[in-house]
């Protein structure tokens, strides 16, 4: 996930620890040491993500 969409909105298709698979709109923050620090949009809360874990994501077309 490049780095030139850290203060972006995108759409991303995520496996949890569980091997649970959804998709999430979130804020990045940040992108450092293989980790995501976002906002989840849905919920309002912040999260972190395992870059290894995201199997597809996209620029968001929703503001």
């Amino acid at each position: 996930m490049p780095a030139k969409y850290i203060g972006q909105t995108v759409e991303i298709v995520y496996v949890d620890q569980s091997g649970k698979i959804t998709q999430r709109r979130i804020e990045i923050k940040a992108i450092r040491n293989g980790l995501i620090k976002a906002n989840d949009l849905k919920t309002g809360s912040p999260r972190t993500f395992l870059v290894d874990n995201v199997l597809a994501w996209q620029p968001s077309k929703i503001a």
